[in-house]
């Protein structure tokens, strides 16, 4: 994209063509370098930081940590300043200078940047040529998708978009716990309750009504957990009679899971699990510890002693040589080192697991992989008071069954608006998916967090339908204008009705940061950030709605210009929702 700006010396790790805000900290950097001999460029493009309400962006002179009083560098840096394309004003303020950006160049270069780089607008390129693995989901085959795998779901589906969106190669993993103990229980709980006709119609419901009552069975009689062991030891020694039933189990499950993610918008590229860990790897995890002096007996089980990193001991291997789920990671890890090469690998798991995966990483670095340092664990807190409404504990079917059935009886309240609606029934469970994603990801990731309807279902206040209400908002101005469409190229809009609206300053100001709060998601792992950055926008939007109009606005002019700060909104707004693997939708 041609900029119209005057040019500027490069920073390393800017890019003005994907982030125009780069270009305008560029240009207060060089102000500062120029008027404060010792400092660099460099040194001075990273103190410019965002302003407070009302400050476009500000600089801390005492962190550059320079000779002399702050009142003589600010001196020196204002004597010096000459309003540009770029900077209209700077303003002293104790420790602080404040810097206002030049309107006109602000706006119109900002949403000639969107429309220039359409749905690339917020990438960047900064992880080319790495690959990331990242697993997370990870549910139980046999066990309903309960909600405490939802918010590892969620998690996991905003990292990989986000790596994407940074340039990165993204390998998104299932891990399923497909694999263990419970499979033997299972097995014995088929042949007494088992049925072929309700395996083929909902695998995952059959087998966890048999999971419940042979658990049950197990609790009066000890015979059962014998049988399971039995059962299970023989999976693990290859017997293929035992695993017939399993495979196709396994293969039922992940089907009925495919249809499960489709719904919740999230696609994996490989479904793995415990099961998949080679017997091989395996072993050879623990002949490597051995060698390495690392393990301890302990009346027949194996295990590494981290008492020294306060981190316990780790078991290995049971008393009776099966393989354990610890194993059974370190295995895997290896493999997929093997298969993929990866820069990095992200494990999302609740933090109910901190111990666990603690161990599992201080293992693989005692183990001296030289790949252990690039493993990352992204932890969260739990789901609480998640029940449908009459209070019962639920798989998350339900929970949007029930979310969907209020949506629906929400829109229908408003006939005309709900006969536009080309599919009631999708964009209803839309919106009641979009209401649990967006209170999910609202906190802080590591926070617990309880789970509230009325909260949820709410289209007043930060809530997921009100995010789809203010995008379906911004998608009906061109339906209802379509005389402005399609809009003339950037350069021939005149935006002078734009540069005397506080509301459309506010609005592409928070559309320049864009690129931003996509890196700080990077870097921060952390999804609230583009929430709050959705809701700012909807908010300012909402405000803008009196002031700046569209429809019978009659200076064509002034109405192009308009529509051309809506459409660029509406792209904003609508990438951002889709970071958090929501779909956004077009009427409700």
């Amino acid at each position: 994209m041609a900029s119209s700006l005057p040019s500027l010396p490069p920073v390393t790790g800017t890019d003005p063509s994907a982030s125009v805000f780069d270009a305008f900290r560029i240009s207060i950097a060089k102000r500062l370098a120029e008027a404060l001999d010792s400092l660099t460029l460099e040194q001075a493009y990273a103190g410019v930081d965002y302003g407070k309400k009302g400050e476009d962006f500000t600089v801390a002179l005492p962190r550059f940590r320079l000779p002399g009083k702050v009142d003589e560098l600010a001196k020196r840096v204002i004597d010096q300043f000459q309003a540009d394309d770029f900077v209209a004003s700077v303003k002293h303020d104790k420790a602080f200078l404040h810097f206002q950006l030049n309107t006109t160049s602000l706006i119109r270069e900002t949403l000639t940047q969107i429309n220039h780089l359409g749905n690339q607008y917020g990438c960047n390129i900064s992880g080319k040529g790495k690959k990331v693995v990242i697993e997370y989901s990870s549910p139980n085959i046999a066990k309903s998708f309960h909600v405490g795998h939802l918010r590892s779901t969620i998690i996991g589906a905003f990292l990989a978009n986000v790596y994407k969106a940074c340039g990165w190669e993204v390998i998104s993993a299932n891990y399923l716990g497909d694999w263990g103990t419970q499979f033997g229980l299972i097995a014995v709980g088929y042949e007494k309750y088992g049925s072929q006709e309700e395996l083929q119609k909902d695998a995952i419901k059959h087998l966890f009504d048999i999971y419940v009552k042979i658990n049950k069975d197990a609790d009066t009689d000890p015979e059962v957990k014998v049988e399971a062991a039995k059962f299970f030891r023989r999976m693990e020694d290859g017997d293929e009679s035992t695993l017939k039933n399993w495979r196709e189990w396994r293969e039922l499950s992940v089907k009925k899971y495919e249809a499960e993610y489709d719904r919740l918008n999230v696609h994996f590229d490989v479904y793995t699990g415990e099961s998949k860990v080679g017997q091989k790897s395996i072993d050879d995890a623990i002949k490597r510890l051995d060698e390495m002096g690392l393990i301890d007996d302990h009346e027949g089980a194996k295990l590494v002693n981290l008492e020294k990193y306060k981190l316990g001991k780790a078991v290995v291997r049971k008393k009776d040589g099966t393989s354990i789920y610890l194993t059974r990671d370190i295995g895997g890890a290896a493999e997929r080192y093997e298969k993929y090469k990866f820069d990095k690998m992200i494990y999302v798991i609740s933090s109910q697991q901190d111990l666990h995966v603690a161990q599992f990483f201080k293992v693989l670095e005692l183990m001296e992989f030289p790949w252990a340092k690039d493993l990352v664990h992204i932890n969260y807190g739990l789901v609480q008071g998640m029940s449908t409404r009459k209070g019962t504990v639920v798989f998350l079917n339900q929970i949007i069954r029930e979310a969907t059935t209020v949506m629906h009886e929400q829109m229908q309240k408003n006939e005309e608006k709900y006969n536009a609606v080309e599919d009631p029934e999708m964009t209803s469970e839309e919106l009641g998916i979009t209401g649990i994603k967006i209170q999910d990801m609202t906190a802080k990731r590591i926070n617990n967090y309880t789970f509230n309807w009325d909260r949820m279902l709410s289209f007043e206040g930060d809530t997921g339908p009100y995010l789809q209400y203010a995008h379906v908002r911004l998608a009906s101005i061109g339906r209802k204008n379509p005389h402005l469409l399609p809009l003339p190229p950037p350069s021939e809009i005149n935006i002078d009705t734009l540069t005397t609206s506080a509301h459309a300053r506010e609005i592409a100001f928070l559309l320049g940061t864009y690129p931003d709060v996509v890196k700080t998601a990077l870097k921060t792992h952390e999804p609230s950030g583009i929430v709050t950055f959705a809701f700012r926008l909807s908010h300012a939007i909402s405000s803008a709605w009196e002031t700046i109009i569209v429809k019978g606005e009659e200076d064509i002019e002034k109405a192009k210009a308009r529509m051309w700060l809506y459409e660029s909104a509406r792209d904003v707004l609508a990438a951002s929702m889709r970071l958090l693997s929501i779909r956004p939708l077009e009427r409700m």
